[in-house]
């Protein structure tokens, strides 16, 4: 992975980060000495959520394939996720 200094895409700019994805995948901003952003091509970052997405159905199939799941009405949802909510303030 490359990093590039807020400094550098100050004056470089996107041609500098264009630059840089030709040797990289990614594109870590560092922000004084410390990595704060992620630049990529939106294919790289469209795989990526497609990735998370299809990891989260496979963890949905096995919550379910376990019991890890409740039934119930769209009200008493609402008002579980309300009461969730009321105790944690």
């Amino acid at each position: 992975m490359t990093v590039m200094t807020a400094n550098e895409l100050k004056t470089k700019g996107v041609s500098g980060i264009e630059e840089s994805l030709r040797e990289a995948r990614e594109v870590i901003v560092s922000v004084r000495g410390k990595p704060r952003y992620v630049v990529m091509e939106i294919e790289q970052y469209e795989l990526m959520r497609e990735s998370e997405i299809e990891a989260a159905w496979y963890q949905a199939k096995a919550d379910i394939k376990a019991g890890r799941f409740q039934r119930e009405t769209a009200e008493a949802h609402a008002n579980r996720i309300i009461a969730e909510l009321d105790d944690d303030v």
